[in-house]
């Protein structure tokens, strides 16, 4: 951290408008032109009330309120490190619309602030100047000292912004309404001229000496050599709207130039890559606390749709088409099952093709096909997708690709550290139909208020389950570790070796986990789920 950064933001402008040296701030209107502004080195902003306006597409005349202009600020002071002073126009009122002001800008931890003594709602200074009216000066004295006294920060720091020139009344009258404001408490006087030439700012500082800081805006007198500013003693010059301006050409630029192309090609290689986007907005640092602060979740995790198989029972809904990409609401069963998984954070999904394979093309997915699913069954479609994983295993969640489910049941097992979870509906009475799926489970406690804390693990499964000792119905989803989508695939192996394992389901390999004692903890649930396994099932899938 460096000396400015250990400073507050109205310490730093304090001592830039008490420099001995020239001082420089430049304008930005939001909070990612903020950003901008600080990385080009600028030890201070503008937010010009010209272009916070006309960011808004508003006039220059007090069309935004005060208010709009306070969240625009919040999000430019949030965005820096360096001191912001604000363009306050004629401080939104009188006296007590003053006070107020300044107490929010503290609030937002802006530096400064600068009135002028124009009106309200004001003109911008460069629309017929001379036919603007100046306001009361001591009724703008009361303004400064009231805005003064408001202050908590003694740092904070407010400009009176004298538009004498502007309005014709000439020297004179700026240098007795500028000896006014500072005995009123101004910390410094902004001295504006419309002119191409600085002569008269020049005049003025000349006859106006080192009494309190002097500020500038040569945005009229532009060709003004910078040196001759620092001749003169002045203390700080803005550059007030630049950065509206010329993101204004830019866009206009190719807004046509896309327009008479109808194509990207024309501007992609003159246009900020939408990497550089993210990192002016920190997207970075929002990752970092993801690491930090959310749980471990989806991240990381991939799903293996088992989907291979025809679903006959379906009768004429299968004869072109796999169960899988049977429609239900307009869109295939797959559909579905995919948007869960994203819906979670998954989108690392393969799926095993089969049956009519051609048929299941959805985007954005990976694609394994058992040929042989005709004479095979699940481990078969289960162990090609692991072994197309092999010497990359991640976490994975295995679900049929005709059963859908709502997010949560994918939400909840990716939340689990066990090695094999399963989901049980409890509810097994009402699902005994579901019992092709693997049978009933009975597990180490059943589910009731007093399993809610605790962690269950499968005892049995299958279709033999005595009824006095089932606890639920498994419905299909399996989550394996990284660790364990490596020793399943082992295992599968080794099953498949056996031909009387041929055809057989993820029910068996649950079976074999459980008789070489491997955990396979248990989540209850009732509901959020529905096996489409008959033409009634369609239906009722409608309504799911």
């Amino acid at each position: 951290m460096n000396a400015s950064q250990a400073l507050t933001k109205t310490r730093q402008f304090r001592n830039l408008l008490l420099s001995e040296h020239l001082q420089f701030i430049c304008e930005a209107h939001n909070g990612l032109s903020a950003k901008i502004v600080q990385e080009a080195g600028f030890p201070g902003i503008w937010a010009s009330g010209l272009s916070i306006s006309a960011q808004f597409g508003v006039r220059d005349n007090n069309e935004a309120s005060w208010t709009q202009v306070l969240e625009d600020l919040e999000f430019m002071s949030d965005a820096t490190r360096i001191p912001i002073l604000l363009d306050g126009d004629t401080g939104y009122g009188n006296f007590n619309n003053m006070q107020r002001l300044i107490r929010k800008l503290e609030q937002r931890n802006i530096a400064a602030v600068c009135i002028e003594d124009k009106l309200f709602p004001k003109t911008n200074s460069f629309l017929k100047g001379d036919a603007q009216p100046l306001a009361d000066m001591q009724e703008f004295c009361g303004k400064i000292k009231a805005g003064k006294d408001a202050q908590t920060d003694p740092d904070f720091c407010l400009i009176a912004r004298v538009e004498a020139f502007i309005c014709g009344w000439g020297l004179a009258e700026a240098l007795r309404r500028a000896e006014a404001y500072h005995q009123a408490g101004a910390d410094g006087i902004l001295i504006h001229s419309a002119l191409s030439v600085p002569d008269e700012i020049l005049a003025f500082k000349r006859e106006w000496g080192n009494r309190c800081p002097v500020v500038i805006v040569p945005t009229k007198y532009y060709a003004t050599p910078t040196d001759v500013f620092r001749q003169h003693g002045f203390s700080m010059v803005i550059w007030a709207n630049h950065m509206l301006r010329a993101a204004v050409a830019s866009m206009q630029k190719t807004a046509r130039a896309l327009k008479e192309s109808e194509h990207l090609l024309s501007i992609e290689d003159k246009v900020a890559p939408v990497s550089e986007i993210f990192r002016l907005q920190n997207a970075a640092e929002l990752l970092e606390a993801e690491e930090r602060y959310l749980p471990r979740g989806a991240e990381g995790t991939s799903a293996v749709v088992l989907a291979a198989s025809r679903g006959q029972e379906l009768g004429e809904l299968t004869e072109d088409q796999p169960k899988t990409m049977v429609k239900v609401q307009g869109v295939p069963i797959l559909s579905h099952i995919v948007d869960a998984y994203n819906a979670v954070g998954i989108k690392d999904i393969l799926v095993v093709r089969g049956y009519k394979k051609e048929a299941v093309d959805l985007p954005n997915l990976t694609y394994i096909d058992n040929l042989e699913f005709a004479e095979t069954g699940e481990l078969a479609s289960l162990s090609q997708a692991l072994q197309s994983r092999k010497g990359r295993f991640q976490p994975t969640i295995v679900s049929y690709g005709d059963v859908l489910f709502n997010k949560y049941i994918p939400q909840a097992l990716c939340q689990e550290q066990d090695d094999c979870v399963i989901f049980v509906d409890s509810n097994w009475r009402d699902q005994s139909s579901y019992a092709r799926l693997g049978g009933f489970a009975e597990c180490s406690v059943p589910n009731s208020r007093k399993a809610f804390n605790a962690k269950i693990y499968l005892k049995q499964l299958g279709k033999t389950v005595p009824e006095e000792s089932i606890h639920g119905v498994w419905m299909g989803f399996l989550k394996l570790s990284s660790s364990a989508a490596s020793q399943v695939n082992d295992l599968l192996l080794n099953m498949l070796a056996d031909p009387a394992n041929r055809r057989a389901g993820i029910p068996q390999l649950l079976q074999e986990l459980l008789k070489r004692d491997v955990p396979v903890r248990v989540l209850y649930t009732v509901g959020h789920w529905l096996d489409v396994n008959s033409l009634e099932d369609v239906v009722q899938a409608g309504n799911f």
